[in-house]
């Protein structure tokens, strides 16, 4: 599905920069995604592979020197990286989204 323009009804956060979006402020909403500022939409922003919810790139430790458009697109956010079996869930993730390459994990 794709963003929408709305007019927010109420407040709630960004899903790229994590920031409020105000009540009455324009921002973007897609259904299942959630909502972001316009000027975040202009951010190359990975998913995570995990979860599924944005990998946090403005707030990653490695964005000064990660390249977004030629790394690889199976990112983790920091929460799932600080899960109890991190490696286990992306492998766990990449096995369930890629089927077809018939991993034997």
């Amino acid at each position: 599905m794709s963003w929408r323009k709305i007019t927010m009804k109420f407040s709630g956060m960004c899903i790229v920069c994590n920031q409020k979006i105000e009540a009455n402020e324009i921002g973007l909403w897609s259904k299942g995604q959630g909502v972001k500022h316009e000027k975040c939409d202009k951010v190359n922003e990975l998913m995570c592979i995990v979860c599924g919810n944005s990998a946090g790139c403005l707030q990653c430790e490695f964005q000064e020197e990660c390249n977004r458009s030629v790394v690889s697109q199976l990112c983790m956010c920091k929460r799932c990286s600080e899960s109890s079996d991190p490696f286990g869930a992306y492998q766990q993730s990449v096995k369930k989204k890629f089927h077809l390459l018939n991993l034997k994990i």
